[in-house]
């Protein structure tokens, strides 16, 4: 008797337990959508200081210049990917002289890379989900001041941009109960 109560109840109650919550379904839908064949730029400036960030957004104005002259009419993934590889070391010249003309003493680094971590990002009213990327990863300094990052390709870069947030991620341990399981003993 036991068990046919509870096949009848799981019966009853399964239409209930695929019901997305109304919440969950509007972050979903805040999501905005970069296309899985997309080339970011992610570019991390040597601190928080207001000169480390003004440096790294004079880089990125040059950079970003650069590379929409190199991508700016390339339809292809592939053409994209093959000319930005190749010319890596060009973006290197251009931080190094842009350092210099700054009169900035600071290393940096410059990659291409198929892993490149990034944050949840907010931007107005879209989220952006964290995860690696494919990407020009540019690190100045210690890179551990705010970044800055858009889509190399296709081009979406804005720069207004930088002025979303990054928004720090807390992973919550979620612990899943039924009240008829726990009512019957079965939990």
């Amino acid at each position: 008797m036991k068990r046919f109560i509870i096949i009848l109840l799981i019966a009853f109650a399964s239409p209930f337990l695929f019901v997305k919550d109304k919440e969950s379904e509007e972050v979903e839908q805040r999501y905005d959508v970069i296309p899985d064949e997309a080339i970011r730029l992610r570019i991390l400036a040597n601190s928080d200081s207001e000169k480390d960030q003004q440096i790294k957004n004079i880089i990125r104005d040059e950079v970003k210049e650069e590379i929409d002259s190199w991508v700016g009419d390339m339809t292809d993934i592939e053409d994209a990917r093959t000319y930005i590889k190749e010319h890596v070391e060009d973006l290197a010249k251009i931080i190094n002289r842009t350092l210099q003309n700054e009169q900035v003493e600071q290393d940096f680094h410059v990659e291409y890379a198929s892993d490149v971590p990034f944050p949840l990002k907010q931007y107005d009213d879209k989220l952006y989900p964290p995860g690696n990327y494919e990407a020009v990863l540019i690190t100045l300094g210690e890179g551990k001041g705010a970044n800055w990052w858009c889509v190399l390709f296709p081009p979406l870069c804005f720069v207004d941009f930088e002025y979303g947030s990054a928004i720090a991620e807390e992973e919550e341990e979620v612990e899943v109960k039924f009240f008829l399981f726990e009512w019957l003993g079965l939990s």
